[in-house]
């Protein structure tokens, strides 16, 4: 019985790499047109969300408290959808779709950190508008720049503390057997389906994270918008509740898209997981919402439009006078 044991930890340490089964199920032909979206999602993702921070940078009438908060989502959409596209493209086009343990582990790290760090920074988001639309006249005595900044870096922390605690709990659990991922990226519940041994604690602990990480952000929404809400109706004028209203529906939208797939991910039961359904899901939250958040932000925000406009006008302008020379 020893021996065994003994074996039977050294299989455990075996495992030293994983497989990304992601979507090899699938026709090489369906695989290379799945290439060719994907591959133009994250091009449009990484220009739309880098336009947003340049104008929001350049543009002085834009130095903000909800463009501050903007620049910083737009950033953070940058880095969470280079976190598992890239490496997905990629197994598109080879047959080794093979990721270290330590790959698996810094892969899963910067997923769960910019994931937690963006339920927190929505959460603020929304905060800034409840101020904006509850108290405009002390919405610049109340939103300083102090306080922004630290709102933005407590989300942050948040997001770094968050994971590095989760991304722990998982790997310190042994793995053996099989090492194929069935899915396009390291994500929790499919790596806790290769883990060995008794696995319960790690669960109840990663579902506790995840109701800190979703709930919590959620309930603050929650709480932002129903203050919100009860300020609208307070308007007496049609015009005002419509103004009112339209500073916070991209904000809304954005949350919207965000929290509802994420929370029906990871807080629904383990027995109503399959794995088809988690991809589908994790696309939308991984690939679909950061695509439309500069949508979102630009197309329903009337100065985002008009900085736009500004920028490429003055463009046209010096091409103008350049071509006059």
């Amino acid at each position: 019985m020893k021996f065994s044991k003994a074996a039977a930890q050294r299989n455990q340490t075996l495992v030293t790499e994983f497989v990304l089964q992601g979507f090899s199920d699938l026709s090489s032909l369906l695989q290379l047109f799945l290439f060719a979206l994907f591959l133009v999602i994250y091009v449009m993702t990484l220009l739309g969300n880098t336009i947003i921070i340049l104008i929001a940078t350049v543009d002085t009438q834009l130095y903000t408290p909800m463009y501050f908060f903007l620049r910083n989502l737009s950033f953070l959409e940058l880095c969470y959808i280079s976190t598992t596209v890239p490496k997905m493209l990629v197994n598109f086009l080879v047959k080794d779709r093979s990721l270290s343990l330590i790959g698996c582990a810094v892969q899963l790290y910067f997923f769960s950190f910019l994931g937690t760090t963006d339920c927190f920074l929505l959460a603020v988001m929304a905060y800034d508008r409840y101020i904006a639309i509850s108290s405009p006249l002390h919405y610049t005595v109340i939103m300083r720049w102090k306080l922004c900044i630290e709102l933005a870096a407590t989300s942050w922390i948040i997001g770094i503390l968050v994971a590095f605690g989760q991304t722990i709990f998982i790997f310190s659990l042994p793995f053996c057997g099989s090492n194929v991922i069935n899915h396009f990226f390291c994500d929790f519940p499919p790596l806790l389906k290769l883990a060995c041994g008794d696995t319960y604690g790690n669960e109840v602990t990663i579902f506790l994270a995840g109701v800190f990480v979703l709930l919590m952000p959620c309930l603050l929404i929650l709480f932002s918008y129903a203050q919100i809400l009860a300020t609208i109706l307070r308007i007496r004028s049609a015009v005002g509740r419509q103004k009112a209203f339209s500073t916070c529906a991209s904000h809304l939208t954005s949350v919207s898209l965000f929290f509802g797939t994420a929370l029906f991910m990871y807080l629904r039961p383990k027995s109503s997981h399959s794995a088809e359904s988690d991809k589908i899901l994790s696309l939308l939250y991984c690939v679909i919402t950061p695509l439309l958040n500069p949508a979102i932000y630009t197309l329903k925000n009337k100065e985002v439009k008009r900085a736009l406009r500004k920028s490429l006008g003055g463009k046209e302008s010096i091409c103008m006078r350049q071509t006059k020379g």
